[in-house]
């Protein structure tokens, strides 16, 4: 925490008895504090229009506006203000009246001087430390910030703003590094369920056999390892959001249980029969198609109805490329602030190529590459600091005829596999290179050169 000198805090004192106010100010001054005082809750009120003081000490007695009363329209004026109540006559009731209004402390008169002392530093320290969190969750929500300016992104911020207040369950869909989880933590923090947690839960990348364990717990002794029983992830977002990433790797078995939560509010540990009731909000996401999912008898219709009550998708960067200069901007001031650079500029030359660039890792894969470039150029970045394969000439525009008659998934999956094997080749055919340069992981582009069936000409496959 960042100690602030006393000199900064600036105490306010309202109390009608003269010796009181003078005794108060003597004790504060004498450690460094700024003192102003009144004899009225008025003239406080009055002050804190210009100018609002780090801490109150308020009597409940005053002529005029009684302390109970003023100490409820500060709380209006300024949630976070600390406020210290005394009292020459406090009674149960008063001491209640506060405490439910929000006062730090209360004490009765006379006033014990170590007591007063402790309580103002503890009810100051309380502040900064309070304004610190929240510098620190705004720095957080600002990485989660979803950006752009197109009408693809303010579609979605749309429908965002219309899902969030309600109790809807949202599928969200789209390609891998679309921003999927962004628009999940979006619907959160707009929810009522703000508050509450949001937790997220990549089900690829949990194994088979103990995804079950990781969303609804187990008992002590359920299986090998199980040393102690363990909340799931339904739990730990009780009053809060889960939110279930990459679904369509869910096991069937697994999709059962989660099914039952979705209609009953409750679920059973692993080795366990006991029940226990959750109240969670359910956001899903997947980059697949689970309508042929549900068709193949991989994922369960009956699931896939329960989630995709409100379908949103996530556009790919390459439908709404006038979102690029403003990704760009962003992303090179967040990345100069975190390397304690000066904010370097960029060369219209550069936004020009990322342009026609088709960004198959989408804004991840931007996202990605505009770090390595802050970090590797120098005042402003400019054309040669670009990897040669967004330099090289751009892959030509597909003959579209050739595809008459078939289905636009199809026309997507040829382009994928196509662009997959043009960089492969562009890289010499160095999977984790290729990853980066897709932006996704190393085992997803794997999955995704099985799928296509793209082998290396002259070999047995890649590596």
């Amino acid at each position: 925490m960042g100690f602030v000198q006393n000199t900064d805090r600036t105490v306010f004192i309202v109390d009608d008895e003269v010796n009181i106010r003078r005794t108060l100010r003597m004790v504060l001054e004498g450690e460094g504090y700024r003192v102003n005082d009144a004899g009225a809750a008025e003239a406080l009120l009055d002050a804190m229009k210009t100018e609002i003081p780090d801490l109150v000490i308020l009597d409940v007695a005053l002529p005029g506006m009684r302390g109970t009363d003023a100490l409820e329209k500060i709380r209006a004026l300024d949630g976070e203000i600390p406020v210290i109540m005394i009292s020459g006559h406090a009674s149960l009731s008063d001491a209640v009246a506060a405490t439910r209004l929000g006062a730090f402390d209360f004490f009765e008169k006379p006033l014990d001087r170590e007591r007063v002392l402790v309580s103002v530093r503890n009810a100051l320290e309380k502040r900064v430390l309070k304004a610190e969190v929240k510098v620190l969750h705004e720095k957080i929500d600002a990485r989660f910030e979803m950006i752009g300016e197109s009408d693809e992104i303010r579609r979605v911020f749309g429908e965002i703003e219309k899902v969030a207040p309600t109790k809807g369950r949202v599928l969200i869909t789209g390609e891998s590094g679309t921003g999927k989880e962004l628009i999940a933590r979006a619907i959160h923090r707009l929810s009522t369920r703000a508050n509450g947690p949001f937790v997220k839960v990549n089900c690829a990348a949990i194994p088979s056999e103990l995804i079950e364990s990781e969303l609804f717990g187990h008992e002590r002794g359920s299986f090998t390892g199980a040393t102690q029983r363990k909340r799931g992830q339904f739990e730990v977002a009780h009053e809060g959001t889960i939110f279930l990433d990459e679904i369509g790797d869910m096991g069937l078995s697994a999709q059962a249980k989660v099914l039952r939560v979705l209609q009953q509010g409750e679920l059973t540990r692993v080795g366990s029969e006991e029940l226990v009731k959750v109240d969670v909000r359910v956001l899903a996401a997947t980059n697949k198609d689970l309508e042929r999912a549900v068709t193949g008898g991989t994922f369960r219709e009956d699931l896939y109805f329960r989630l995709n009550v409100v379908p949103i998708h996530a556009p790919p960067l390459r439908d709404r490329t006038s979102d690029i200069a403003v990704l760009v901007g962003s992303f090179v001031r967040e990345f100069c602030e975190e390397n304690g650079f000066k904010v370097k500029s960029v060369d219209p030359a550069v936004l020009e190529r990322l342009e026609q660039y088709p960004w198959p890792g989408n804004v991840r894969e931007i996202k990605n590459l505009i770090e390595r470039l802050v970090i590797m150029s120098n005042e402003t970045i400019v054309p040669s600091d670009l990897p040669d394969y967004i330099k090289a000439t751009p892959i030509a525009a597909p003959d579209v005829s050739t595809f008459a008659g078939q289905s636009l998934k199809d026309f997507k999956d040829r382009m994928e596999r196509d662009y997959i094997l043009h960089t492969l080749r562009d890289v010499g055919w160095n999977i984790s290179r290729a990853a980066s340069v897709l932006g996704i992981e190393r085992t997803n582009l794997h999955k995704k050169i099985r799928a296509h069936n793209i082998s290396r000409e002259g070999s047995g496959g890649v590596s």
